[in-house]
């Protein structure tokens, strides 16, 4: 591993475990809400280490994980579309753990699932970055009058979720970048 490779990979770990840390919070906050969000921040995180090539056991573990948040989206999806999402985030995580486990490690898997899960990542990430910068720009251009509790209540319900928005942005971003790398 080169040590332009090394370092994006860090980075990755970072981003990841630093979004972790931010849907930890929500989690609290929310009463539960932003759980399997958390997991798959800190799950991503943990398998963007670069330790070099991982022994099977450590991808079966982190294959059951994954496999167990695909379970607790497909109960999610009783309240609503919406968490679609997960489920699809999950299965991709387990995909790429169990692949490893396979004995595939890097360039492996097979191409039309990796190709798929691409092509939704690239989607996903385009269409969250265009809602971030839209979202930036309404706000700015607020101009009518608001009474002082209520703007300051509406400003910290803007910024949570402009900071929820940039959070999934960012894990999306590191589930296509861990797919290139596949």
């Amino acid at each position: 591993m080169s040590s332009a490779d090394f370092a994006s990979a860090w980075l990755l770990v970072v981003l990841c475990a630093v979004s972790g840390a931010y849907c930890l919070r929500q989690v609290r906050r929310s009463g539960g809400a932003a759980a399997g969000e958390t997991v798959m921040a800190f799950g991503m995180a943990l398998m963007a280490v670069p330790l070099g090539d991982r022994d099977g056991w450590q991808a079966l573990v982190l294959g059951a994980v994954f496999s167990g948040a695909a379970l607790h989206a497909v109960w999610l999806l009783r309240g609503g579309v919406h968490h679609a999402h997960h489920l699809v985030g999950s299965l991709a995580m387990a995909y790429m753990a169990l692949t490893t486990a396979a004995g595939y490690g890097h360039g492996g898997g097979l191409p039309l699932v990796t190709g798929l899960l691409l092509l939704y990542y690239a989607g996903y990430v385009l269409l969250g970055g265009a809602r971030l910068v839209a979202a930036g720009g309404g706000c700015a251009q607020r101009t009518y009058p608001v009474a002082p509790a209520e703007s300051a209540e509406s400003a910290e319900s803007a910024e949570s979720a402009e900071l929820t928005r940039a959070c999934r942005l960012a894990m999306g971003m590191g589930m296509l970048a861990m797919l290139l790398t596949m």
